[in-house]
């Protein structure tokens, strides 16, 4: 039996678990509860209907958050040569080639977000039971792998999050910090609903998300009516 916090159980009296709500006023619940010591991100939980083990129900993509998410995003690029210098220019928290490589093969992970040209993806490919399993391994389909390295960085400070559906058919992620203004959250909670939807296989019939919740850090979550 989880042991709640005392903040957890006050948060809880105020919602009303019977009831869905529209994201406008859940944003507004979120922001009346019981507060927090910190800036508490404030997060996005789907429930999908799909089977992740079936290849052609796999749910994966990117969004780029209009306010983004409120956090300093470190980023790592591999890469060699004049892009290189073209990473280092645009303020890449890690750069380099093979010797990157080695140092992360060596347990360097102190990163939110990796980079990659083509080139390296080879080299690369030993990291994946590392990067993996994190989310972290550079990939076409999210744009992590590409020549365009200055663009890549851009986007990921923008605000720029990768989505996928994990073995239990649920998508979690952040769409801001509770200080941001009820505009902000309710336009990235928005677009990420929305991204998530465009994101339905064609293989899946019927209603694609089962439910979805709103939550804060430490805080009890409010189920959205959509």
């Amino acid at each position: 039996m989880k042991i709640r916090s005392k903040r957890y159980k006050e948060s809880e009296k105020q919602i009303d678990r019977t009831k869905t709500l529209s994201l406008k006023d859940a944003i507004l619940i979120l922001k009346k509860l019981q507060p927090s010591k910190f800036d508490a991100s404030v997060d996005l939980h789907f429930n999908i209907n799909v089977d992740p083990k079936k290849s052609d129900q796999m749910v994966r993509g990117t969004v780029v958050l209009p306010h983004g998410t409120g956090k300093k995003v470190r980023v790592a690029v591999f890469c060699k040569g004049e892009n290189e210098k073209l990473a280092k220019e645009t303020n890449a928290d890690y750069v380099g080639g093979n010797e990157l490589i080695d140092k992360v093969a060596g347990g360097f992970l102190d990163f939110d977000c990796a980079i990659a040209t083509p080139d390296m993806m080879k080299d690369l490919s030993k990291l994946g039971k590392t990067l993996g399993p994190r989310g972290l391994m550079p990939s076409p389909k999210t744009g992590t792998v590409t020549n365009n390295i200055v663009k890549a960085i851009e986007d990921v400070r923008k605000g720029k999050v990768e989505f996928r559906v994990d073995k239990q058919g649920g998508i979690h992620l952040s769409v801001g910090k509770l200080s941001f203004s009820e505009d902000k959250l309710y336009e990235n909670a928005s677009r990420v609903i929305e991204m998530v939807n465009e994101a339905k296989p064609a293989s899946v019939k019927g209603k694609f998300i089962k439910s979805v919740f709103i939550s804060s850090t430490m805080n009890c979550g409010v189920k959205l009516a959509i």
